[in-house]
């Protein structure tokens, strides 16, 4: 039992035992693959594989099945590695009805991409660029496209890395913050309570987790008093003159309007994004939902453009009278650092700052989450659409159902679709005007389930199987980015030398602990037993 090898015979047992019971609860049913690529700590590239299922009770399941090296990153590796795999577990590409990726060459390619490979395979499996994705991509061009924005991710970046650099500085900005919220407490600004006015870090942005900058800038909005206590403290005690003048000039930068204005303009916008970010990242979210959470975002984003202007110049200006920033006046002409004084623009500052800054960004914004996330002009999202049980199934309408069933020549031919139109007219009287079981569902997955509880799913076969299929197109492939963190954990600098094998069987158990929580210890044993053979029985 303590040598390494039988220890890893046992942990290979457990991820065998692991992917069976995923196997098991598929049950031999349609899938949707959703697949990406990510280094590992000793710089081998992983392809993490995750498969997106209806289980027997109507529930929508995303279960990581494997994550296997790739020394090859071209589509048609990728797909002799994902066939391998398939095939090691009876299934088969025909099988797929959904593909989710994010926005590479080698996956997205519309003649050699992974998605197109598949599509060949089995012409029924619709692909879905990952929703996440997409909406970092429009604050990644807002970001590119707005010179202001830029300047502003860079000195938070800045600022936190000369806060972080330090023990020093970090132990002057805790104490500094202590004193702070005690003196709000004694002025009753705060209130006291369980889990209430506790310290914030610095929180810094990530490139790839655009989900992070909102978090930055908030808690640098909150934090801004000890932040300048600290830039103040090293402008008279840096050792060298160069962080003393970096110091001097971010203690600047911080104590202008612009910056405050900034500071609280994309913290609002991305207030809005980063609820969206948040739901597109739950497991169950079906594309239905998906695509009214981004109208939502987008007529948030319209309302503060057309109503909330003299909101947030009113908590800006709170801001700068706390922390004795200059508030111009507004009906001044505006003077540009990029031109001389002499020659000013010919507008005011209000116009600056509300129609160059505020309305273009927030335009910028909503043109882009326009050209991305397009799908919704597609009969396939139409469909799924009018399938949707919200609002009591107002959106039902059977001539779009049927017009989304002909993309799936697979499942539904000629007969089956004149019988599909037949219970689809049985199915929404039922449902809408006779059962009240269904009278207070939320989307799609309400509706799976509540069609397996009442065992209306045996009534209306070809109704549920529509359903699944909706279900199947994934939203967003945040259970892979799940299985890479979980790789960090897994094989880190100190076990970088794993061998892909040790290191399959390590995560596929600790990432589906739910799956292999209900595995009998009896099965592993078998399995361990059987995989060669052995001298000593367990």
């Amino acid at each position: 039992m303590t040598s390494p090898i039988i220890q890893k015979d046992i942990v290979t047992a457990c991820k065998i035992e692991t992917t069976k019971a995923i196997i098991e609860e598929l049950n031999g049913d349609y899938f949707a693959l959703l697949v990406d690529e990510s280094f590992d700590t000793s710089r081998k590239e992983q392809m993490a594989i995750v498969l997106r299922y209806v289980d027997r009770m109507g529930f929508v399941m995303e279960r990581l099945i494997d994550v296997v090296h790739v020394q090859n990153t071209c589509a048609s590796s990728l797909k002799s590695a994902i066939v391998n795999l398939l095939d090691q577990h009876s299934l088969s590409l025909s099988y797929v009805r959904g593909q989710c990726y994010d926005g590479a060459s080698n996956m997205q390619g519309e003649i050699n991409g992974l998605k197109m490979l598949i599509k060949r395979e089995s012409r029924s499996a619709h692909s879905i660029h990952c929703f996440a994705h997409q909406l970092q991509l429009t604050l990644v061009v807002v970001s590119k496209k707005c010179l202001q924005v830029g300047e502003l991710v860079v000195l938070v970046s800045n600022i936190l890395n000369i806060l972080g650099s330090s023990f020093k500085r970090m132990d002057e900005f805790r104490e500094s913050q202590k004193e702070r919220i005690q003196e709000a407490l004694d002025m009753g600004e705060l209130t006291t309570g369980r889990g209430l006015n506790q310290e914030f870090g610095l929180s810094r942005a990530c490139d790839t987790r655009w989900g992070s900058h909102f978090k930055s800038f908030n808690n640098f909005i909150l934090m801004f008093g000890s932040i300048l206590d600290v830039l103040e403290l090293l402008v008279l005690d840096a050792h060298s003159t160069d962080e003393r003048a970096k110091a001097m000039g971010y203690l600047r930068a911080c104590q202008t309007f612009e910056v405050a204005f900034m500071l609280h303009l994309m913290r609002d916008i991305l207030a809005i994004t980063n609820e969206l970010n948040k739901c597109l990242q739950k497991k169950e979210q079906d594309i239905a939902n998906a695509m009214l959470l981004v109208e939502v975002a987008k007529k948030r984003l319209q309302k503060l453009r057309k109503k909330e202007w003299n909101s947030l110049i009113a908590d800006i200006s709170a801001f700068c009278i706390k922390y004795d920033i200059l508030i111009p006046r507004f009906d001044e002409l505006y003077v540009s650092s990029l031109r001389s004084r002499c020659k000013p623009d010919d507008c005011t500052v209000l116009h600056h700052y509300r129609v160059d800054v505020f309305c273009k960004i927030i335009d910028w914004q909503i043109q882009e989450l326009n050209e991305r996330f397009d799908e919704v002009t597609t009969h396939l999202l139409h469909g799924i659409a009018c399938l949707n049980p919200i609002n009591s199934f107002s959106s039902f309408d059977i001539r779009k159902i049927m017009r989304m069933a002909e993309l799936y020549p697979d499942d539904f031919d000629e007969f089956s679709m004149g019988a599909l139109e037949n219970q689809l007219a049985s199915y929404i009287i039922d449902v809408r005007d006779v059962d009240e079981r269904f009278s207070d569902l939320h989307g799609l997955c309400d509706l799976s389930k509540r069609l397996v509880q009442t065992k209306k799913h045996s009534n209306y076969p070809l109704v549920f199987r529509l359903v699944k299929l909706a279900l199947l197109l994934p939203v967003a492939t945040a259970s892979v980015e799940r299985a890479f963190s979980a790789m960090k954990f897994i094989k880190n600098d100190l076990r970088s030398r794993m061998n892909d094998e040790f290191f399959s069987g390590c995560l596929v158990p600790y990432v589906e602990k739910i799956v292999f929580d209900s595995i009998s210890n009896d099965a592993i044993i078998k399995t361990f037993q059987d995989m060669k053979p052995r001298r000593v029985q367990l």
